[in-house]
């Protein structure tokens, strides 16, 4: 059985930082809200309770009990979990006079304890909380200190139970991976086995066990994430599985031909249908970006619904679903992180559908995903493909939709996209695309005045897009993609850049 360790997430808005940390060390790791607490079977090699904007000292502030928790467990509470494990073991945590947030060096390093072996004296860490521990908890020991903070890290004597005030699982903790590996190897003793082929093993014979001989739908987007579903469920079900590549009339130029002929060569049986009026008809008149997203939504249901009354005895909808899309939907796993957006591919599905959903990427970042991929040896260039959302050029229309503007925009779009290609910048760039705003501008075309639309060009760089900074193409070409689309596209007389990053800007503009 796979061993993991186990993430109690107290509504830290990085807890998913220190998932993706655990599994960059090959070590598998599953999050759950302090509120769920998980079964600790013999798989469970270690906990780690992560920081939250909540106060120990507050009434409502999380409370578990972490009886649960086998004794000789290794522990490591980081930020709120090591004031938490203070407070409920009779140490001191009190309201600092100053928030203290950002970098910080320690000034004083016990290299013999475990948690800190390799660790520099000075090294640079990030201390992001109101609170701090004035005396460490009844028979723990400081570890670690900083100027300000004394109780910068302790230790239980005689017990694998650490707690830290900062976060080594962020950037500007400069020594946080060593840190982390140093609990997780050498206390937790995992023992680094949860690769990309592993992955594939051990999904392919969970959904060999979870499917049996049951039909499964799947909905195609031509992504990465849909395909490396597809790839897994094929591998598990064969020919049971039937996929469905929808045209919601919201794709890129070309794209439903495309897809269609790139997917011949996967051996997957694979349906196209292209239902774009069903789609333009369940947007029409819809301005508000949730409103678009969940009519979305609920075109896909339905599309699939229909579909799927054509599979005699299908039982199962497969969905592309990925862990950021969880996170930006609800939390993590249903915690008390906050909702940044609806996902059209997250929350379950209606009463009359009779389908149950299987999600065989819900567990994974995009990075993930794509190293799965290329260990069942998926093509590059589809790997490669920059992440298109969901609801496709419907959220980077803002405003109302109609066939018209995705036209326009799917031009606008082409125009960038195979600039980017031409000019060996795309995989440079992690997404890219162009948005359609809802303002006119005045302008001069042949002498004449013009009053037509504007648009915005966007391309970020990330790894997951948990996070993600905007490119900085060369002033050369963005000038030529705009002298492009302005002469080349009807209805179009000014291009903009989007320069935000995320955050406080999200990827798509709705």
């Amino acid at each position: 059985m796979q061993e993991k360790i186990i993430i109690l997430d107290f509504g830290s808005q990085v807890t998913q930082l220190i998932a993706r940390r655990v599994r960059e060390q090959n070590i598998y790791c599953e999050i759950y809200p302090y509120n769920k607490l998980p079964e600790i079977d013999e798989t469970v090699k270690g906990v780690i309770l992560s920081g939250s904007p909540y106060s120990v000292r507050d009434e409502e502030s999380p409370n578990p009990d972490l009886s649960i928790i086998p004794d000789g467990m290794p522990v490591l509470g980081i930020c709120y979990g090591a004031q938490f494990l203070a407070h409920t073991n009779g140490g001191d945590v009190y309201q600092s006079d100053t928030r203290e947030y950002g970098r910080a060096n320690l000034s004083y390093v016990d290299n013999s304890n475990p948690l800190l072996k390799g660790i520099p004296s000075d090294s640079q860490v990030w201390m992001s909380h109101g609170d701090t521990i004035n005396t460490p908890p009844a028979g723990a020991t400081i570890i670690c200190s900083t100027e300000d903070v004394k109780v910068a890290g302790y230790q239980f004597d005689g017990k694998d139970i650490f707690g830290v005030q900062f976060h080594p699982e962020v950037y500007h903790s400069k020594d946080g991976a060593t840190m982390l590996k140093n609990f997780l190897v050498d206390v937790c003793k995992c023992s680094q086995d949860w690769t990309p082929d592993s992955f594939v093993d051990t999904t392919v014979a969970d959904l060999k066990e979870q499917l049996g001989n049951d039909k499964v739908v799947l909905g195609l987007s031509g992504g990465v994430d849909s395909s490396v579903a597809a790839m897994l469920l094929h591998k598990a079900i064969g020919s049971n599985l039937y996929c469905i590549f929808v045209n919601n009339g919201l794709l890129r130029k070309n794209e439903f031909g495309a897809v269609l002929e790139q997917y011949k060569g996967l051996g997957l049986n694979v349906k196209g249908v292209d239902a774009s009026s069903k789609f333009y008809e369940a947007l029409a008149d819809l301005s508000d970006p949730e409103k678009k997203r969940k009519a979305i939504g609920n075109a896909f249901i339905e599309v699939f619904d229909d579909e799927s009354h054509l599979i005699e005895d299908v039982t199962w909808l497969a969905q592309g679903t990925i862990y950021p899309d969880v996170i930006e939907s609800v939390s993590a796993t249903g915690g008390p992180s906050a909702t940044i957006k609806s996902h059209h591919n997250v929350g379950g599905l209606p009463d009359y559908m009779k389908l149950k959903i299987v999600e065989p990427l819900r567990s994974l970042f995009k990075d993930e995903v794509r190293r799965v991929g290329r260990a069942m040896g998926l093509d590059d260039e589809l790997l490669g493909r920059h992440p298109f959302p969901g609801p496709g050029l419907a959220i980077r229309i803002l405003g109302d939709v109609t066939a018209e503007k995705v036209r326009l925009l799917q031009e606008v779009d082409a125009i960038f996209i195979n600039g980017l290609k031409d000019n060996g910048l795309y995989d440079d760039v992690w997404q890219a695309g162009a948005m359609l705003l809802p303002v006119k501008s005045v302008g001069v075309m042949g002498d004449e005045r013009t009053y037509e639309n504007a648009v915005a060009l966007r391309a970020v760089e990330s790894t997951d897009g948990m996070t993600a900074d905007w490119v900085h193409l060369p002033y050369e070409f963005l000038a030529k993609v705009s002298n492009d689309i302005i002469n080349k596209v009807v209805g179009v007389n000014r291009v903009v850049y989007d320069i935000s990053s995320k955050p406080p800007a999200t990827i798509e503009w709705e």
